[in-house]
């Protein structure tokens, strides 16, 4: 009798190693909407993988929180909000800032990972433009709904619309061909990004007057049970990337920068 009630114990102990070591095994699949167009942020490498900066953030996430894995799923930018509503996706990495509109439809993390900066692009060699005053009456491209716009937008009713917006469904490559081809004057963009498509696209291109906003980027879920506890594992991950230098690494590893302050 002694004998069966030892064995009873030890194989329920065993029962239960076994379920803790499968649950550890099994991590959360999350998918994260990204444009997949943005390099250095969101791209596609030679071999066809997503790849980029705001991608390796959330690697190092994974890394930091096994339970998570995330899936990267290229998707275009007018198709990131309304799939993370669908569900189609959890979590978006994609340069996103703060605007009083995804603050009250999503949640932002805590925590940034990057910090964006705004500035005025134009062609190669013109010397006409340096602030957005000088763009008076000149036709400027953005791209429909982006935060770049949104600041433009602002910044257009402070002064009596004095800027002639050009709006773009597409991404940032058909803008910078616009602006080389001279059928538009200028945009407002990150200029590492703005920089790397252009050389991609064989265009030339400048970068000039001053910044016009540096604004921190935050990965974005939805503004629900399931999304506020997934941002919390997320925010408790890129705390620890941020105390031990990793974000600030990759950044420098990425840019040659560090952007994350």
């Amino acid at each position: 009798m002694m004998k069966n009630i030892i064995k009873k114990p030890l194989f329920l102990s065993a029962l239960l190693f076994t379920s803790l070591l499968s649950g550890n095994a099994a991590a959360e699949v999350i998918k994260v909407g990204t444009m997949g167009t943005y390099e250095p942020f969101s791209y596609q490498n030679e071999q066809g993988q997503l790849a980029g900066y705001d991608l390796d953030v959330l690697r190092e996430v994974a890394k930091r929180d096994p339970s998570l894995q995330f899936e990267f799923i290229a998707s275009p930018w007018d198709t990131l909000f309304p799939g993370l509503d669908a569900d189609r996706f959890q979590v978006l990495a994609q340069q996103l800032t703060s605007n009083p509109d995804r603050l009250r439809r999503y949640s932002l993390t805590d925590n940034r990972y990057f910090t964006c900066v705004s500035q005025i692009i134009v062609k190669a060699g013109r010397n006409d433009i340096n602030s957005l005053q000088d763009l008076k009456g000149k036709k400027i491209g953005l791209t429909v709904g982006d935060s770049f716009t949104r600041l433009l937008e602002d910044w257009n009713k402070q002064h009596d619309n004095i800027l002639n917006i050009v709006y773009y469904e597409q991404d940032i490559s058909t803008i910078l061909q616009d602006i080389a081809t001279g059928r538009i004057d200028a945009t407002v963009n990150d200029p590492i990004m703005a920089q790397n498509k252009a050389a991609k696209q064989g265009l030339k291109i400048s970068v000039v007057g001053e910044r016009l906003a540096a604004d921190p980027t935050f990965f974005v879920v939805k503004k629900d049970t399931a999304g506020l506890a997934l941002k919390q594992r997320i925010d408790t991950a890129l705390l620890s990337l941020r105390e031990d230098g990793t974000l600030s690494r990759l950044s420098v590893e990425h840019f040659g920068v560090d952007y994350t302050k």
